[in-house]
């Protein structure tokens, strides 16, 4: 797969931005493709109505069509609100279309999708993480090709942001929101410990942290439930140790996880768990726990997706006491600030054996775009498709996850699905028992590369 670097213009303000987009590996588009767009505000909030009128999911007799669409948008999914609000906009302006969905929880879902795939049980429309994860069921011919639906949006949704769902120059998928892994921090309980800023440098970093534990609070909370969290963390370390280019080269087979590089980060990573900065009991918590956690004040720090402002900004005593940085550089050699970990990834894909592909396509784009509107104003994450409406609502702490970005130089997207599926679950095996201090960094990128070819 080849990354594309582009600048896109989004929100109110302009945000200079260098995204990694994965094409397919039989047929890469140009490394240094790249493209300018404005993304600009509509002064009022335009009408439910008024959002769909694009819409093209209708029966030319107008009678009435099933779709389905699985998602991962639990209750406890902070993007709940976001597809509760769209699905009932797509209803009412479409009452020709039955729509059913379901919601499961992210790790299971990662199986259930990909049994599914193989057994050819796809619903019409289904959530999936783009780049390689959506690349093997393109691959498997199992996803319909979105460039005709696509000329209906593509005014409203800039086609950069469709790099990562684009796979032998043909799309694949629908984004909704954009969102990056950010360092948040309990402000309370950093003042507690005589700071008043987020560290800036790595030293300063460690430095607080020490003062945290002298004062008897936990630096850190990590799910060790579901491994994708601990990635959360691992990534960072590796990308401000290693660098943003090499972490993208390996996790896209570009070059050998056999990094020294990579192997002095691990054990970086792994110092931070044995020298106590890391809740022990965090080993058996889920995310949820470990974010409920954070936000009752057990830890200073929690390192996860910026779809967490919503929860954040929703909780009302804890949302003045947090505030949101990157993680620090740990190489300045290597790595500088701006190199992040994330990109656009949720996407909605439609399946090739949907009897109603052709009316599932265009109610995937006009969902994905309501998903996304609701979503940003949630605080939820950044808007792939350009913003419309009033935007005056969305929260401070997204509003500087903007700023971060805003200032970026690359997005590492997040290495369990930049991957192919079998790779991805090897890593993320390995990213555990480094968790569990079972291996060291020597072990972590000789096995990873013997193991991931």
């Amino acid at each position: 797969m080849k990354m594309r670097r582009f600048v896109s213009m989004l929100l109110t303000g302009v945000m200079a931005l260098s995204i990694a987009g994965c094409g397919s590996t039989s047929a890469p588009a140009s490394s240094d493709a790249g493209a300018d767009t404005n993304a600009t505000a509509a002064a009022t909030e335009a009408p439910a109505e008024t959002t769909t009128d694009t819409a093209t999911a209708t029966t030319d007799s107008g009678e009435q069509i099933d779709l389905t669409m699985w998602c991962i948008a639990t209750e406890s999914d902070s993007n709940r609100h976001a597809y509760e609000a769209a699905i009932a906009d797509m209803q009412a302006a479409h009452p020709e279309v039955n729509f059913t969905w379901e919601a499961f929880e992210n790790q299971s879902y990662k199986t259930k999708i990909k049994a599914a795939v193989s057994a050819n049980e796809l619903p019409d429309i289904f959530f999936t993480w783009s780049c390689a994860f959506l690349g093997d069921f393109v691959d498997a011919g199992k996803v319909y090709c979105l460039d005709d639906a696509y000329q209906n949006y593509k005014d409203e949704l800039p086609e950069v942001m469709l790099g990562n769902t684009t796979y032998n120059g043909k799309h694949y998928g629908v984004p909704t929101t954009m969102n990056i892994v950010g360092l948040f921090a309990n402000m309370d309980l950093l003042k507690e410990a005589g700071y008043e800023e987020i560290p800036g440098t790595y030293d300063e970093f460690i430095a607080c942290c020490d003062a945290l534990k002298a004062k008897g609070i936990i630096p850190f909370g990590c799910a060790g439930k579901e491994t994708w969290c601990v990635t959360e963390y691992l990534e960072s370390v590796i990308e401000k140790s290693a660098g943003a280019d090499t972490l993208n080269d390996i996790f896209l087979g570009r070059a050998t996880w056999n990094n020294q590089d990579v192997a002095d980060a691990v054990d970086t990573f792994q110092a931070l768990v044995t020298n106590g900065y890391f809740d022990p009991s965090g080993i058996g918590l889920t995310n949820d726990e470990v974010k409920n956690n954070f936000m009752a004040g057990k830890y200073a720090f929690y390192m996860n997706g910026t779809w967490n402002c919503a929860d954040f900004a929703a909780n009302e005593e804890f949302f003045p006491k947090v505030k949101v940085s990157e993680f620090p550089v740990i190489n300045a050699d290597k790595a500088k600030l701006g190199q992040l970990i994330g990109g656009p990834s949720d996407t909605l894909a439609v399946s090739a054996s949907s009897p109603n592909a052709e009316k599932a396509a265009d109610y995937a784009f006009e969902l994905g775009k309501l998903i996304c509107h609701y979503g940003y104003l949630d605080g939820c994450g950044l808007p792939a498709w350009t913003p419309y409406g009033d935007t005056s609502s969305v929260n401070e702490l997204t509003k500087a996850v903007a700023e971060i970005c805003s200032k970026a130089d690359t997005y590492v997207l997040f290495g369990d699905t930049a991957m192919n599926a079998d790779s991805a679950n090897t890593y993320l095996s390995y990213v555990d028992q480094v968790y569990g201090c079972l291996l060291d960094g020597k072990q972590f990128i000789e096995g990873l590369a013997k193991d991931i070819q």
